[in-house]
């Protein structure tokens, strides 16, 4: 990172994860994903990063365990909810107690909980948390006691920065990106059609719409992700399943790209306010153009020329939005995604966050604080 001065400068950043998945591939999901990628940027640039997740988590001096991640609790048993808030809340307030002691220019909270906001104020560094859902009860209390006269909220898109401006001021929304590097452009589609859904297996994330789209309009459907949610995956989804309507699985990044690359459209069918939508910037990338139920931030990361936009929970409008998807520029998509969904421009946009904080700081730490 350059100064304004034009000087290098090299960070000591933390980045505080949420502790349900381990941050490793395959990913769960999207913000697993996007705490790897934003680590592993940072570090390419040359700064100090160490991620704080959860155990599994991909192993390695720059990332330390601080709970057993929750996902693997028995959810069979009646005190999971219980076990899981407990060590949660226990590790997360271990890590912001030990933080005030360790040598880091800035804090990046990419969790979800309450704790980290909450608690800014006992750090003697900045701190960014960026908020990645609508508000919920937990965060939303935690957000409203945060009074770190050096912390900021970063907001993924226009749509959450406006969800959130009832509970606290949000000054910067910085999208996410992703590492175009890994979706490469297929100008052309597989020669067997066939239309893909993927993400995580759950009801919020509305694959029963895709498989209702795709049998109507007599569409092959590839679906793939981890079944997050075994109940819905046996009631909506499974019983759907034939030889038309095919589930791959959990799928490494390499085969899920190929995947996704090979398709005539995406399908992109959200039951909630969607905060950002990282698989569509990953369809784009691939050249896939994209169906999508208009929610939350899916309209901010399309235009006419990369996507149709669909009557959110209806699958007939959902399916004739994929039938014209089907027709657009597959390069469009692409450098739509080079504009607008690349990781570089997020870090650029973080990193200079980043200084502006620390050096708006800087009166206030000791001396110390910025020693190499």
């Amino acid at each position: 990172m350059h100064d304004p001065a034009g000087q290098e400068r090299q960070l000591r950043i933390g980045i505080i994860a949420h502790l349900k998945h381990a941050i490793r591939e395959p990913f769960a999901g999207g913000l697993e994903m996007h705490t790897s990628m934003l680590q592993g940027a940072l570090q390419r640039r040359g700064h100090d990063v160490t991620i704080f997740a959860s155990s599994r988590s991909e192993p390695g001096v720059c990332v330390e365990a601080i709970c057993d991640e929750t996902s693997l609790l028995d959810i069979g048993c009646a005190e999971a909810p219980d076990k899981a808030f407990f060590q949660e809340h226990h590790a997360y307030l271990s890590l912001m107690n030990a933080l005030r002691s360790r040598p880091f220019d800035l804090i990046h909270n990419n969790s979800l909980h309450y704790l980290p906001v909450a608690m800014a104020d006992a750090l003697p560094m900045p701190m960014v948390t960026t908020l990645h859902t609508p508000p919920f009860a937990w965060l939303e209390s935690g957000v409203r006691l945060c009074k770190a006269p050096h912390a900021t909220f970063v907001a993924v898109s226009e749509s959450i920065r406006r969800s959130w401006s009832r509970v606290a001021p949000v000054h910067h929304v910085i999208m996410n990106g992703i590492d175009l590097d890994r979706f490469v452009c297929h100008v052309e589609p597989a020669q067997e059609p066939y239309w893909v859904w993927y993400g995580r297996i759950v009801p919020e994330k509305g694959v029963h719409h895709a498989i209702a789209a795709a049998g109507l309009a007599g569409a092959k459907l590839l679906i793939a992700g981890p079944i997050s949610d075994e109940d819905y995956f046996d009631r909506k989804v499974g019983p759907q399943l034939n030889d038309r309507i095919i589930y791959l699985g959990h799928l490494p990044h390499v085969e899920l790209a190929a995947i996704i690359g090979g398709s005539r459209a995406f399908l992109c069918t959200p039951c909630w306010e969607e905060p950002y939508g990282l698989v569509v910037a990953e369809a784009l990338a691939c050249g896939v153009p994209v169906a999508a139920f208009a929610r939350g931030a899916i309209p901010e990361l399309l235009d006419a020329a990369t996507g149709v936009l669909a009557i959110p929970d209806d699958p007939a409008s959902l399916a004739q939005a994929a039938l014209v998807a089907e027709t657009l520029n597959r390069q469009a998509c692409r450098a739509h995604a080079e504009r607008r969904c690349d990781a570089e421009r997020m870090i650029n946009e973080y990193e200079a966050l980043y200084l502006s904080m620390i050096d708006a700081a800087a009166p206030s730490l000791p001396e110390t604080q910025f020693a190499a």
